[in-house]
């Protein structure tokens, strides 16, 4: 998916007051020290610049250091990237949530809030799409984490036991997950929590199953989504491809509503159509389609 780098961006507040608590922090952490600090302070002061932009000028921060003090500042975690605890370059609304990427995922996130998860006992929504590769798990991942960013307690599901991703999306370990929890042989534990202060819990696939399809159509699915609506504010769940199994269909019953997903230059329309009425055929609410340009 297409990344736009973040430009310095801050709420409009009183520059002074603003710039003292943006520099106190970076010192705070050790990524600022107090001389620069004043130096950053004056050039800002004289060139009419606001502390983060002076401080890039003057090249004694990054655009990372900004975007962690902006986070900071205002109770808005940004996810780490990459390395042995950061989340996938995919994680865009996670690590560079100040993105022009990001936007459209807020303006669907609105939609949704208003279409389906307004409803109490709307909190479970299946993202589909007919083949793999149009962007079904950058979605989903994306998505989840623009929905716990405003202070939803969100659940991700990777109900996809036969391609999974969302484990390698979020960096977590993909031995415990939901075909364990489908067998008895885990509890609500094994969904991760991603950060301390982000309402954000992943359920990886887990070990693949001989009989997915299987797993997925026993009576415990339901169990297992009723059990976490009652503990989440919103439940996305990734699935399979729908038009190579039934997984989807089956997943998205159990949901009750799913977002159709297709790709410009990828998806078939003969598929789309019949991924749709599938869906539709076995009482699933088709809540919207979303285009995937790149």
């Amino acid at each position: 998916m297409k990344q736009v780098s973040a430009a310095t961006a801050e709420v409009a507040m009183p520059a002074r007051d603003r710039s003292r608590a943006f520099g106190a922090i970076l010192i705070e952490q050790g990524r600022l020290n107090p001389a620069d600090a004043e130096e950053i302070q004056r050039f800002a002061g004289a060139n009419g610049m606001r502390f983060g932009d002076a401080a890039i000028r003057l090249k004694l921060l990054t655009q990372e250091d900004i975007d962690f003090a902006l986070a900071q500042q205002y109770n808005y975690p940004i996810l780490a990237r990459g390395g042995a605890n950061g989340v996938s370059d995919d994680v865009v609304a996670g690590y560079m949530p100040q993105s022009d990427s990001v936007e459209p995922l807020r303006v669907l996130r609105s939609q949704l809030a208003h279409r389906w998860f307004n409803d109490v006992d709307h909190k479970a929504l299946a993202i589909t799409s007919p083949g793999r590769g149009e962007g079904r798990s950058w979605l989903a991942a994306n998505l989840a984490t623009v929905f716990a960013q405003i202070g939803e307690r969100t659940l991700l599901i990777d109900a996809d036991m036969r391609h999974p991703s969302q484990h390698m999306l979020f960096n977590l370990s993909n031995s415990i997950g939901l075909s364990a929890l489908l067998t008895g042989r885990a509890g609500k534990e094994a969904a991760c929590r991603i950060h301390p202060q982000l309402r954000l819990f992943v359920l990886p696939a887990g070990i693949l199953p001989p009989n997915p399809q299987e797993l997925l159509g026993r009576p415990v699915f339901d169990l297992v989504l009723e059990r976490f609506t009652d503990q989440f504010d919103v439940i996305i769940i990734d699935t399979p491809a729908a038009a190579e199994t039934a997984d989807a269909q089956i997943v998205a019953r159990r949901a009750g509503g799913a977002l159709m997903l297709a790709r410009r230059s990828v998806t078939r329309q003969a598929q789309l159509v019949s991924a749709t009425q599938s869906l539709q055929q076995t009482g699933v609410k088709l809540v919207g389609t979303v285009y995937n340009e790149f």
